[in-house]
C-alpha cells in the first residue's frame, strides 16, 4: 500500500512525488501551469511565519501556495 499526503501535510524539507491533483477548474490548470505534474519530485522549502502560504521547490522553480491549493495535491514521501 502506498502512503500519500497532501502537499500541505508535507514537513519542511521533506520531498515527494505528484500522484494526483484534486482540484478542478482554473485551480488545476494553475497548478499544472506551475509545474505540480504526475511523477514530479516537489520539495517543501519554507513556511512563512504565520503557517500560510509554503514555499516548494519544483521542476527549479520556488512556488509558494496556500494550504487550499496545496492540499488539492496529493503526494507520495520520498
Amino acid at each position: 500500500m502506498t502512503v500519500m499526503c497532501s502537499l500541505a501535510d508535507l514537513p519542511i524539507g521533506a520531498r515527494g512525488i505528484v500522484v494526483e491533483i484534486k482540484a478542478d477548474g482554473n485551480t488545476r490548470r494553475r497548478l499544472l501551469d506551475l509545474g505540480f505534474v504526475l511523477d514530479t519530485a516537489v520539495e517543501a522549502v519554507r513556511r512563512s511565519p504565520l503557517g500560510d502560504p509554503t514555499a516548494y521547490q519544483v521542476r527549479g522553480a520556488v512556488i509558494a501556495l496556500r494550504e487550499e491549493d496545496g492540499s488539492a495535491v496529493l503526494v507520495r514521501p520520498i
